[in-house]
């Protein structure tokens, strides 16, 4: 609704595009709308939020397999080190050096099921470069999620079934306006620009900067202290991104 005003021109302009390519964007719209972001938060039910963002960091590791396995994309041994370096730099972090941490985790349903989810994000970052989808950033993804909206209903419809209603109160509201706005609208639209300028290996290794701002959020929003694993963290996965995307 928010991106149709914008969009409306633009797809009825190119709708002999859309109808072209309506395999490929089916796809898009299934991995990238209904499966990622409905799988991630289902799957937060159930795993520890440590689970979560280590399984979220397989995500560069991922799309360099799928891109090496699938695509002409020519991975270089600087991107494998880089992505190396820079998981390490998470795990530093969100285990806080303790790294027998690892050894104590438990895994459950959750856990397989956020699988999915990075296995779907990765196909679907792949194929944002690969099938060269000529529509603008905003009607592209406008017809992603149209298309993603269309293979959700039956799950919608499901949950109807089972009384499992929304309650609309302050905090869920200003919850769906931060997740449409910033990490539906916004995130989308760069992760967009960033595949088709440097290709989905070199920008999934800057997936591997969450934990870091997570750990500044943490730090001058909530009063977390910076310690040491924060900053050699940090320097991982900094230097993971710099060797990995490092051009002529």
């Amino acid at each position: 609704i928010i991106l149709f005003p914008f969009t409306y021109t633009k797809i009825t302009e190119n709708f002999h595009e859309i109808k072209k390519k309506i395999i490929p964007l089916s796809v898009m719209g299934f991995t990238s709308i209904t499966i990622f972001n409905s799988v991630v938060y289902y799957s937060l039910n159930f795993t520890q939020v440590l689970n979560g963002v280590l399984m979220i960091s397989t995500i560069p590791v991922l799309i360099i397999f799928f891109s090496s396995c699938f695509t002409n994309e020519k991975i270089k041994i600087n991107q494998i080190l880089g992505v190396i370096t820079s998981l390490i730099g998470v795990l530093i972090i969100i285990t806080k050096f303790q790294l027998n941490t690892l050894l104590s985790l438990n895994l459950n349903k959750g856990d397989l099921w956020i699988l999915v989810a990075m296995i779907s994000w990765a196909t679907y970052s792949i194929m944002v470069k690969e099938k060269k989808i000529n529509l603008d950033p905003l009607a592209l993804l406008q017809t992603l999620i149209f298309i993603g909206l269309i293979f959700l209903i039956p799950f919608y419809l499901y949950e109807l079934h089972n009384a499992q209603y929304l309650k609309l109160n302050i905090p869920v509201l200003l919850t769906i306006g931060y997740v449409v706005i910033f990490a539906g609208i916004g995130a989308y639209i760069f992760w967009i620009g960033a595949i088709k300028i440097i290709g989905p290996s070199r920008s999934g290794v800057f997936l591997h900067l969450m934990p870091v701002f997570s750990s500044l959020m943490a730090i001058f929003l909530l009063g977390e202290r910076l310690a040491n694993f924060h900053i050699f963290g940090a320097l991982f996965i900094l230097t993971g991104i710099i060797v990995s995307t490092k051009f002529k």
